[in-house]
């Protein structure tokens, strides 16, 4: 009885550590996946970064884990290396990611030297389709992001915190950037969809970690998207006046209201007040 329950004992150790090793092996690549895919692969050519595979054997690994830690630190110190990585990244600075720390910075690396190795990375990227964009392709991103078509998995519509040139004059939301040229800065179809399918900044990752868009939704944004780039500009300022003239509007309306239905309150209160001490007068009188 003693050595069945040892057994099981030593089972459930052995269960809980192949359970943990799982878990250590695949956070690295959730954290990628999560924080780097969207602007980098491995083995699958450049995105808005530089394609990391065999990383390590162009960069020592002192000077990669500290470029991860802090990457404007180094590139405003002048390393020549970051500055030239930015210059191919059409002046996009790599930002610091929140969460890492050396420990996770070495695992990071030891995933892409593994994933460097495979005929075909994981994290190669996907296919993206070439075909020309349709009109309907356009009309359909639009439409999603005016919120006029819900998304699949229940994500917010980007006017809530975007804008862009040929929206109506109330605009769209200011907690993110301007959206007018996106398609142009990201460097195209290719990079845009990458972005769409993984966004990295804190914000994004918030509202649409569990909220994923889905690939016939990313589709047609990338083709609204390279719609309104191609028109060039950006989201007009009157915007942000029209709607500060329309909510002081507004307010300046409710005041008005509530003004004539609480003086027509008071003066019904204060109609009683007088009119009762006279008639208690004549009263009297009689």
């Amino acid at each position: 009885m003693k050595s069945r329950v040892k057994n099981r004992r030593l089972l459930a150790v052995f269960l809980s550590l192949l359970t943990v090793t799982g878990l250590h092996a695949q956070e690295p690549a959730d954290f990628y996946r999560k924080n780097c895919f969207s602007c980098h692969t491995i083995g699958g050519k450049r995105l808005a970064g530089p394609d990391l595979k065999d990383v390590t054997q162009r960069k020592d690994r002192a000077w990669l884990v500290k470029f991860l830690l802090d990457p404007k630190t180094v590139i405003n110190a002048g390393d020549p290396y970051a500055t030239q990585i930015v210059k191919d990244s059409n002046g996009f600075v790599m930002p610091t990611i929140k969460g890492l720390d050396r420990e996770r910075a070495e695992a990071l690396l030891n995933l892409i030297e593994g994933e460097s190795k495979m005929e075909t990375s994981s994290f190669a990227g996907k296919q993206v389709a070439e075909r020309p964009f349709a009109t309907a392709d356009v009309e359909r991103g639009k439409q999603i992001v005016l919120g006029a078509r819900s998304l699949a998995n229940g994500g917010t519509a980007c006017i809530s915190c975007h804008t862009l040139r040929d929206l109506s004059s109330l605009g769209g939301g200011r907690l993110g950037p301007d959206l007018t040229r996106t398609y142009e800065r990201m460097g195209g179809r290719r990079n845009l969809t990458a972005w769409l399918s993984s966004p990295a900044t804190p914000t994004m990752q918030s509202i649409y970690k569990s909220h994923t868009l889905k690939q016939d939704e990313i589709l047609p944004l990338v083709a609204y998207l390279e719609s309104t780039s191609k028109q060039g500009g950006q989201a007009s300022p009157s915007a942000m006046v029209h709607f500060f003239l329309i909510g002081l509007g507004g307010s300046l309306a409710g005041l008005v209201i509530l003004d004539g239905f609480w003086r027509k309150r008071f003066n019904t209160v204060r109609r009683a007040l007088v009119n009762g001490p006279r008639s208690k007068g004549k009263r009297s009188q009689a």
